[in-house]
């Protein structure tokens, strides 16, 4: 009995540590690139990622703008049905082929203190600081 009621204890503690998005929190808000592990990102551009109503999904990737939908389940988030303008930018072109290939990957989010970031699984995917 001291066995099963130790397990529920650990079972109950480690449910409290994943971190539940509230989607309230994200609508009609913008946000703006600050890191982008593997690269370094372009003087000339920013990158932008803003919410609306129904968690719509806009934004600039350094470029090009785009859209979609965030989709919020528990712990996880989805951007779903992506779609975006197709100019060439040379001075951002690397830059932007890299966030539009890393955003597609994220499965996860974070929000504290004014940052989002971004995850696939436990990894950070991409930083994001509040715009007002």
């Amino acid at each position: 009995m001291k066995n099963l009621f130790f397990c529920s204890l650990v079972i109950c503690l480690f449910s409290a540590c994943v971190e539940k998005i509230d989607p309230s929190k994200l609508e009609n808000t913008k946000w703006e690139l600050t890191s982008l592990p593997g690269i370094t990102l372009p003087a000339t551009a920013k990158a932008t990622l803003n919410f609306a109503d129904s968690l719509k999904v806009s934004g600039k990737s350094f470029c090009n703008g785009y859209g979609g939908k965030a989709e919020i389940t528990g712990d996880k988030i989805a951007l779903k049905n992506f779609f975006g303008t197709k100019m060439f930018c040379q001075e951002t072109d690397a830059a932007e082929r890299f966030y539009l290939h890393t955003i597609n990957q994220v499965d996860g989010a974070k929000l504290s203190n004014n940052k989002l970031i971004l995850l696939s699984g436990k990894k950070t995917l991409m930083e994001f600081t509040k715009a007002n």
